[in-house]
C-alpha cells in the first residue's frame, strides 16, 4: 500500500435492510484495493433531519487506512452506493445507504466535489458518537476541539445549519458572569448584530432589588415585552449573526424566582403568547462561574440597583441555569467558564461554524 492515510466514514441507511446495506458497503470498503477497515462503530438509530414522512436511519462509522488520496477515495464511495442501489434525488431524500468522508488524516480540502473536514458533522450527534467509540481524542482539524467536546455541546441532539432561519446566538449565564461585556467584544469580532438587555431602562427594577416585591411583575411583564419585540423574527435577518446578551427561556426562571405565587399564575398566563414570537438561538454560549465570583463582579461594577444583591439567590440561579441546560436539545451549547469566553478569537471562530453566516 503506498503512503497510508487513516480516514474515517459516516455510513446511513433507511430504505431496505438497513443494516444489512451498511455491512455490505463496509465489506465492499474492505475489498478495495489499498483500502483497510479498521474498526466499526456500533448502530445508532436517529430519526431524519428534514422530514419525519420518511423511515428512522441507522448510522455507523468506520475507520479505514488506505494509499487512495481524498479524490479517489470518495468516488470509490460513490461507487459502493450505486453498487448498493442508492438513487441520488435530492439532499434530503431517503437513500439505501450513504457514504460521507468525515476526515483523511488532517487534510483540510474545500472543492466543488469534496469538502474534508465533512461541513455538519459538528452538528450530528451520531456521528461524533461514532466518531467517540473509535477514537475520543480525535480532533476536529477546523474547530480545534475533540470529538468528545463536540459531542458534548450537542446534548444528544442532531441538527442542519438553516440559511432561511435568523442567525441568532444568545450568552446565558448568571447575574455578574460578564455576558454583556463578552457581548460587546464578539460583536467586534464577528460584525453582527447586537441585542443588549434593557436594564437601566427598565423603572421597576431599582425598587425590586431594594425590596418592593410589589412591584415584581410590572418589572417581569416590563422585561417580558422588550425581550419579545427584540427576539420577533421580523428583526433578525437570515443573513447575518444577531448576538444577544440573554436567553429569553431565562424569562421563567427569573420570575420563579422573584414572583409569589399570585404573581406568578398571572404571569405564566401571558408569558406563551409572548414566547411564541420569539426566534430560537441557533447557538448558545453558556458562561458559567462560582457564583462567589459573579457577586464579586457585581459589586466591582458597582450598579446601585444589584447592591442588594446576595449570595444565596445567585447560587439559586446558578442552578436554574444548570437545569435549563442539562437535557437542553433545542441548538448547540459551548458551555464555558467566563476565563476560557475572554479568548474572543477562538469564540468567534467556533461560532462561525455553528451559523450560516460564515
Amino acid at each position: 500500500m503506498a503512503k497510508a492515510t487513516t480516514a474515517y466514514i459516516g455510513l446511513g441507511s433507511n430504505l431496505g435492510d438497513r443494516k444489512v446495506n451498511i455491512d455490505s458497503a463496509v465489506r465492499l470498503l474492505g475489498e478495495t484495493e489499498q483500502i483497510e477497515v479498521l474498526r466499526v462503530s456500533g448502530m445508532i438509530e436517529t430519526a431524519p433531519l428534514a422530514s419525519t414522512d420518511q423511515p428512522n436511519y441507522l448510522n455507523a462509522v468506520v475507520e479505514i487506512r488506505t494509499g487512495l488520496n481524498a479524490i479517489r477515495l470518495r468516488k470509490r464511495c460513490v461507487e459502493i452506493e450505486a453498487a448498493l442501489g442508492r438513487v441520488r434525488r435530492g439532499k434530503w431524500w431517503p437513500r439505501t445507504i450513504d457514504l460521507d468522508i468525515l476526515l483523511f488524516g488532517d487534510l483540510l480540502l474545500d472543492t466543488s466535489e469534496l469538502t474534508i473536514p465533512h461541513t455538519q458533522m459538528h452538528l450530528r450527534s451520531f456521528v461524533l458518537e461514532g466518531l467517540c467509540q473509535l477514537d475520543a481524542e480525535l480532533v476536529h482539524p477546523l474547530l480545534d476541539a475533540s470529538v468528545v467536546e463536540l459531542k458534548a455541546r450537542l446534548n444528544g441532539g442532531d441538527f442542519a445549519l438553516d440559511a432561511d432561519k435568523p442567525q441568532l446566538v444568545s450568552i446565558a449565564g448568571n447575574i455578574g458572569v460578564g455576558k454583556t461585556t463578552l457581548a460587546k467584544k464578539m460583536a467586534g469580532c464577528l460584525d453582527c448584530k447586537i441585542l443588549l438587555e434593557p436594564y437601566d431602562k427598565n423603572p421597576f427594577l431599582p425598587d425590586v432589588y431594594a425590596g418592593k416585591k410589589e412591584l415584581a411583575l410590572d418589572s417581569q411583564l416590563f422585561f417580558l415585552i422588550h425581550r419579545s419585540e427584540q427576539l420577533n423574527p421580523s428583526g433578525l435577518t437570515p443573513d447575518r449573526i444577531s448576538l444577544s446578551d440573554y436567553i429569553f427561556d431565562k424569562e421563567l426562571i427569573y420570575a420563579r424566582r422573584l414572583l409569589n405565587d399570585h404573581q406568578l399564575a398571572i404571569y405564566e398566563e401571558i408569558y406563551p403568547s409572548f414566547a411564541a414570537k420569539v426566534a430560537s438561538p441557533v447557538l448558545v454560549i453558556y458562561v458559567r462561574d462560582p457564583a462567589t465570583d459573579c457577586l464579586e463582579r457585581i459589586h466591582s461594577r458597582n450598579r446601585p440597583y444589584e447592591q442588594q444583591i446576595e449570595l444565596p439567590f445567585l447560587e439559586a440561579l446558578s442552578d436554574d441555569y444548570d437545569w435549563l441546560f442539562e437535557d437542553w436539545k433545542r441548538c448547540p451549547v459551548i458551555r464555558l467558564s467566563s476565563r476560557q469566553a475572554a479568548n474572543v478569537d477562538w469564540l468567534a471562530h467556533q461560532i462561525k461554524y455553528y451559523t450560516v453566516s460564515l
